[in-house]
């Protein structure tokens, strides 16, 4: 017997991998201007919509669209697959406060200003 394609959830884990990749290229991305300095005109923009993400409290727009997916796909609990098990937990903790939310900010802001220091100051 064949089962049916669960689309909508493999959409929502597609959207979660996304928003990963784009928090760890919001963290590290600026290493990456050491060896190609034109990805600032995308770093910058992300970095700076990370750090007011995290210093607003607002909620990312790719929340709601894998919430939809979620909902659509009939899941209501996290499975024990990988994407459910690894990544969700670090892109949406169970002890996230804003005074946490703030701390993250801030370290996101650092990395990249020591980045940028490094890539537009000192290796010139």
């Amino acid at each position: 017997m064949q089962t049916a394609i669960n689309w909508p959830a493999i959409a929502a884990d597609f959207i979660v991998l996304l928003h990963f990749a784009f928090v760890v290229f919001v963290l590290l991305g600026g290493v990456l201007l050491i060896w190609w300095r034109k990805l600032v005109w995308l770093h910058l923009p992300a970095v700076l919509w990370g750090v007011v993400i995290e210093f607003t409290g607002w909620i990312c727009p790719l929340t709601p669209y894998e919430n939809s997916l979620r909902e659509q796909a009939g899941l209501e609990m996290y499975d024990g697959d990988f994407v459910m098990r690894y990544i969700m937990p670090v892109l949406y903790p169970e002890d996230l406060t804003r005074p946490v939310q703030i701390v993250l900010g801030l370290v996101v802001l650092i990395i990249n200003i020591i980045c940028y220091y490094y890539v537009f100051r000192i290796k010139k």
